[in-house]
């Protein structure tokens, strides 16, 4: 039944939880703490979220990772076969057989269809969900009216939503969501189908009503900028289960797979490290991030670190010369594409390697070359890719001045350094 048939009914677009401020989930926000699994034919969702309240947290991993899945069983709109939801003090689901209804979680859930009811003007989908929660029709007039000015619709209150542009239409979707003052909500894709502007001027309201009302949230998305511009903290899901976890930034300087090293726009191999001959483990953890040129030797006077000396790296046909604390093993390089060089002739020496191309993809500067063993980006201007086509062999130049390695923990990711 959808939300044109039935204005009472609770789905994804009449988001599940309108009715959670009057359960109780009404003034500060909540945290939210789960564990969820859910087992589905050739599929495994295996993981555990925490969001402290007033943080928001930026879900990303490639399609099929379990991100919708994930978000269903936090709204309580999708069965789940093991773990719990907690939001505050109250255990929403720990029993796969009794959960929490939707309406009753104090949650809600936006996807990329705003999924207004069509029959109601702007301000009467608002003034909805604020109706469901026991505001008199008086009051939640006003405060529909509120709300669409905080998301500058001030002046289109009394339009349908089919004389509503895709932008104003998921403002109107998060002013409703928000005047139910939400202990959670949870936005699945939201900017997807909107135009590059709007998506920019949308994603601009987003951060600033959920950084003045601190509602805890989870923006599940594809898109690199919305982490950026909106959360605090990053989680990466793949094949079901968390691979990263952390701050923003961090996740985004040192990737701990190739997925994660895609979203922020960075090469990322993994290949083994040769120390060189007599050389011997220094005191102290040899894991972290070690940058080309020395970074991470220990300080004259200072306390003894993990000792840096040329070391070789190698993955494939690729093999580097550069400062790396020696640690024989596992480690990845991590490099932009722009930095690759596509050079004349055969490998000279370390540094460069012949591989072959796999395929070309646009950039909005020029033209990517995806190449195999290893598989590396490449970044080059529209007019030096002029002749380049997918099956072709060509040489390949690194400066191991522009590589990062990360060894220990941040480097052992069990990612093969082969191509396609």
């Amino acid at each position: 039944m959808s939300p044109s048939d039935d204005p009472d009914a609770v789905t994804p677009g009449a988001p599940a939880g309108l009715g959670g401020a009057g359960a109780g989930f009404g003034g500060a926000p909540a945290g939210l703490d789960a564990r969820v699994v859910v087992r589905r034919a050739g599929f495994l969702l295996d993981a555990t979220l925490r969001v402290p309240a007033g943080e928001v947290v930026a879900l990303m991993g490639p399609s099929g990772a379990g991100k919708s899945t994930l978000l269903g069983v936090l709204a309580g709109l999708t069965a789940f076969d093991e773990g719990s939801v907690r939001l505050r003090d109250r255990t929403l689901d720990a029993d796969p057989r009794r959960r929490t209804p939707p309406a009753s979680r104090g949650v809600v859930l936006l996807g990329q269809d705003a999924r207004l009811f069509p029959h109601l003007t702007a301000q009467e989908n608002v003034a909805f969900g604020l109706r469901v929660r026991g505001a008199s029709k008086s009051a939640a007039a006003a405060g529909a009216a509120q709300w669409l000015r905080r998301v500058g619709l001030a002046d289109h209150g009394g339009r349908r939503p089919a004389k509503l542009s895709g932008g104003q239409q998921q403002r109107v979707a998060l002013a409703r969501a928000l005047a139910t003052e939400p202990a959670v909500i949870l936005l699945d894709e939201p900017l997807t189908s909107l135009d590059t502007e709007t998506a920019g001027d949308v994603r601009a309201l987003l951060h600033r009503q959920l950084s003045e009302t601190r509602t805890a949230a989870i923006v599940a998305t594809h898109d690199a900028v919305d982490a950026v511009a909106l959360a605090s903290r990053l989680v990466v899901l793949e094949d079901g289960r968390v691979t990263q976890s952390g701050p923003v930034r961090e996740v985004l300087a040192a990737p701990a797979t190739r997925f994660a090293a895609a979203v922020a726009g960075l090469n990322r191999v993994v290949g083994r490290v040769v120390a060189p001959p007599g050389a011997s483990g220094a005191s102290g953890s040899s894991s972290g991030a070690s940058g080309a040129g020395g970074a991470g030797a220990s300080g004259s006077g200072g306390a003894a670190g993990p000792a840096v000396t040329a070391a070789a790296w190698h993955a494939g046909a690729l093999m580097l010369e550069a400062s790396i604390p020696p640690a024989p093993g596992e480690a990845a390089a991590v490099f932009r594409p722009g930095d690759v060089r596509i050079v004349d002739g055969e490998p000279s020496g370390p540094g460069e390697w012949r591989t072959r191309i796999v395929r070309l993809e646009q950039t909005p500067a020029g033209v990517r070359v995806r190449t195999a063993v290893p598989d590396v980006a490449v970044d080059v201007p529209a007019g030096l890719a002029a002749g380049l086509d997918a099956g072709q062999s060509l040489t390949l130049r690194l400066d191991p001045a522009d590589v990062r390695f990360l060894v220990g923990q941040e480097g052992a990711a069990g990612e093969d350094a082969g191509g396609e």
